[in-house]
């Protein structure tokens, strides 16, 4: 069953590749609530500090695989120990500029990752992840 889009969590230690996805995210629809973390270990937190409030989960999270701390690979390790009641709504894409085709095999085979995607971020490419994954049209 599809889901509507309400929040976005991008997870990218790249402050500007932050900023230009927020800008494509509004451009595309000012109604989605996006949240940056430049800290994967923060990020999670998040997610867990969340889940045990009142608050909604996101809805999508565009994760880095290059990051310094915790990259995104090391994220998600962390992130399948989250209870699956918090996961269960949550569409997890990799958004990077990883030139490797065996990080992509590796995305492609993690049952937590449903996309891998090249940086950056469009409005097409927005388009089509709410077509695949969510109810809302934008």
């Amino acid at each position: 069953m599809k889901k509507n889009l309400h929040t976005i969590i991008l997870i990218d230690d790249n402050e500007a590749d932050n900023f230009l996805h927020q800008i494509i995210i509004k451009d595309t629809d000012e109604s989605i609530q996006i949240v940056t973390f430049q800290n994967a270990e923060k990020a999670l937190l998040h997610l867990a500090q969340q889940h045990s409030s009142d608050t909604p989960p996101p809805a999508l999270i565009l994760l880095d695989i290059n990051m310094p701390a915790m990259n995104g690979w090391e994220f998600l390790e962390a992130y399948k120990n989250l209870d699956d009641a918090c996961k269960k709504h949550i569409v997890v894409v990799m958004l990077t500029t990883s030139p490797n085709p065996d990080d992509e095999t590796k995305a492609r085979n993690n049952p937590d990752v449903r996309d891998f995607i090249s940086k950056p971020l469009s409005s097409e490419i927005l388009e089509k992840l709410v077509r695949d994954y969510f109810s809302t049209q934008l």
